[in-house]
C-alpha cells in the first residue's frame, strides 16, 4: 500500500494532536471522569531563580498556596524564558516524585530555623524572633569588640575586619543597594556576592 505525502501528514498530524491532548489532561482516568489540567485555577507569581546570581525570571503557578509548576518567564529581560538545568528543576526544591510519579513534599527542604549550639553536635529548632535577636546581638558584639577607628599611621578607617557580608541573587537592585549601605554603615569591608559563574 502506497501512502502519499498528504496522507502521511494527515495521519502524523492527527497522532501528534491526540498525543498532546492526552498528555495535557484530556484522558479518561476512570469511567466518565477526566484528569484535571495541572494549571487549572492556578495563578501566576513571578520571582527570581535562587540558584546562581544571573537573576533569571521564573513564573510559579500557585494553587491553594502550593506551587504546582515552575517555568521560565518569557517577558524577563535576562533569560527570556530559557532556563538552565538547575532552573528547570526548581520545582524539586519543594517537591520530589514518588515511585508512581506523583509529587510529594521534599523531605530535605528546611522549613524551620535550625540552630546548633557552640560545641553541640545536634541541630535544634528555634523561634524566628530568638534567632533574629541573637544574630543582631552577635553582630553588635563582634563589631564593638573588633572596630578599628585608625590604622597604624593614624589615618581614620572606621572599619571592622571580623564580619563579612555575602550578597544574594534573590535580591533586586534596590534591595542590594540598601544592604550595601547597611553593611558600609556598620564598617564592613569584606563585602562579596555569589556571582561565581
Amino acid at each position: 500500500m502506497e501512502v502519499t505525502r498528504r496522507q502521511f501528514l494527515k495521519v502524523s498530524g492527527t497522532a501528534a494532536a491526540a498525543t498532546t491532548l492526552y498528555g495535557i489532561g484530556f484522558r479518561e482516568v476512570a469511567h466518565g471522569t477526566y484528569r484535571r489540567f495541572r494549571l487549572h485555577y492556578a495563578h501566576e507569581v513571578t520571582t527570581i531563580c535562587p540558584f546562581c546570581s544571573v537573576g533569571c525570571g521564573i513564573i510559579c503557578h500557585v494553587r491553594e498556596g502550593q506551587v504546582v509548576n515552575t517555568e521560565g518567564d518569557p517577558d524577563h529581560p535576562i533569560n527570556e524564558g530559557a532556563l538552565c538545568s538547575k532552573g528547570s528543576s526548581l520545582l524539586n526544591m519543594a517537591y520530589v516524585y514518588d515511585e508512581k510519579g506523583k509529587p510529594v513534599p521534599n523531605p530535605s527542604r528546611v522549613t524551620q530555623v535550625l540552630y546548633r549550639r557552640p560545641g553541640g553536635a545536634d541541630w535544634e529548632t528555634v523561634d524566628w524572633d530568638w534567632a533574629l535577636r541573637t544574630i543582631a546581638a552577635r553582630i553588635k558584639k563582634t563589631r564593638d569588640d573588633t572596630f578599628i577607628t585608625q590604622n597604624s599611621q593614624g589615618v581614620p578607617v572606621n572599619r571592622t575586619p571580623a564580619i563579612a557580608w555575602l550578597g544574594s541573587a534573590m535580591c533586586n537592585n534596590e534591595e542590594n543597594y540598601l544592604f550595601h549601605k547597611m553593611t558600609r554603615s556598620l564598617g564592613l569591608v569584606n563585602i562579596d556576592h555569589c556571582a561565581r559563574l
